[in-house]
């Protein structure tokens, strides 16, 4: 696969990943004054920052939406197995991080529910480890450990179909592609005879795909009621980040990535 398309491939799937991150209030404040207890996060380049996120906004519109759409259409079977598989592979960028952060319990949990998963469940379409009572854990991510660390978040950033991200998040996704994802290292590092970096690729772009499919209606709402849709997203990442390296046991209201058995239960 050409160098050039693997990487604007990944690209799109960053986006898909990030867009769908804020509530449906465009007032929330997040600085240090707050009884929240968020991170005061300047953003130091909002000029650049707008630009940027409208930029986001409309390949969001012309590519992505629609692409989440139509996946949409296949039966919920294919659907949850496909969220099964991708979160089970997102263990390998999760057990570190547990272990990083001092979250040995957590750590043991997900290498067993890895290990049952990729074998008995083929390759993660089954959770079979929940039958056998290891539920699903959150994910983690070396943005988050580096939070736990006590690193300041940074200014707030948005990048280019990447999306909202913060100096300390941004530095975080880097230790992705220099040996901290062992999928990465896998395919794309390597490129072994049973893998390829193709099959990286597709699997981010696939994931970005099933989560703004998990998160259509909430993120078009969120669209209508806005006042100032850039500050809805900035306030809530904002928020959404730091309830995920303080372990606060609460979802973003347009951050939804469970399974598709519990979200079309509902």
């Amino acid at each position: 696969m050409n160098k050039s398309v693997s990487i604007l491939t990944l690209l799109l799937f960053l986006l898909l990943n990030s867009f769908a991150v804020a509530g449906d209030d465009g007032n929330l404040n997040v600085n240090k004054n707050n009884n929240n207890g968020y991170k005061d996060v300047k953003d130091c380049f909002e000029k650049v920052n707008r630009g940027i996120f409208a930029f986001n906004q409309t390949l969001d519109k012309i590519v992505f939406k629609p692409l989440a759409k139509g996946y949409r259409i296949f039966p919920q079977p294919i659907r949850a197995g496909t969220s099964n598989a991708l979160s089970n592979l997102s263990n390998v960028v999760t057990i570190p991080n547990n272990l990083l952060q001092g979250q040995m319990k957590k750590a043991g949990v997900n290498s067993a529910r890895f290990l049952i998963n990729s074998t008995l469940g083929i390759a993660g379409i089954f959770d079979v480890a929940s039958y056998y009572g290891l539920k699903k854990q959150d994910k983690e991510d070396y943005g988050q450990t580096l939070g736990v660390w006590g690193a300041g978040p940074g200014c707030y950033l948005v990048l280019p179909v990447l999306g909202p991200s913060t100096v300390r998040d941004t530095i975080g996704s880097a230790v992705n592609l220099i040996g901290g994802d062992a999928w990465y290292n896998v395919t794309v590092v390597n490129d072994t005879q049973h893998f390829s970096e193709a099959d990286y690729y597709a699997s981010r772009l696939l994931d970005g795909i099933d989560f703004r499919a998990k998160n259509l209606e909430s993120f078009d709402s969120l669209e209508k009621n806005s006042v100032d849709l850039y500050a809805s997203v900035r306030s809530l990442y904002i928020q959404d980040r730091y309830r995920k390296i303080k372990n606060i046991d609460k979802t973003t209201e347009t951050l939804s990535d469970d399974d598709w058995e519990e979200l079309d239960s509902q």
